[in-house]
């Protein structure tokens, strides 16, 4: 079972969906500055974390975070890519609200329901479901990929 419910979709009005996320979560959230680089790698993906004034974390989809040297990385499993984006933080109940400029692509959200002991599946996709409702989501807003891969995407056309 996850750990964890996630979404992905493009904002269509980031300060409104701030606004609301601000109002739902009782905060103005916390700005966090992030750059992510993407290595080749033959299972999920691999991406080195860097958010000044905190440790890197080598994050890989597969196992849990890992901290480690980008240059190493770099030249043993080759770069694919780099994401640069503006994240605001907000906690609404057991979930994160991601809202994000991503440099180079525009403004996206994500949610994080984080599954409680016992919860399943099925419990923390109706409450991301109740929550984009809120934020205003529409289902034609969502994506089923990485900012990476919509930024390789890009480069190609």
């Amino acid at each position: 079972m996850p750990s964890n419910v996630e979404i992905k979709a493009r904002v269509r009005d980031m300060e409104g969906l701030k606004k609301v996320a601000a109002t739902l979560s009782g905060s103005d959230g916390e700005l966090l500055q992030q750059e992510d680089t993407f290595f080749y790698c033959r299972n999920g993906r691999l991406k080195l974390r860097v958010r000044k004034g905190f440790p890197s974390q080598l994050i890989s989809y597969d196992r849990p975070d890992e901290t480690g040297p980008k240059f190493m990385l770099g030249r043993a499993l080759g770069l694919q890519g780099t994401v640069k984006k503006d994240r605001w933080l907000y906690i609404v109940g057991q979930t994160r609200v991601h809202v994000d400029q991503v440099h180079g692509l525009g403004d996206f959200m994500e949610l994080e329901v984080m599954l409680k002991d016992g919860q399943t599946a099925k419990e923390g996709l109706l409450i991301a479901k109740d929550l984009m409702e809120k934020l205003g989501v529409q289902e034609n807003d969502l994506l089923d990929c990485a900012y990476m891969d919509l930024i390789l995407q890009q480069d190609r056309k």
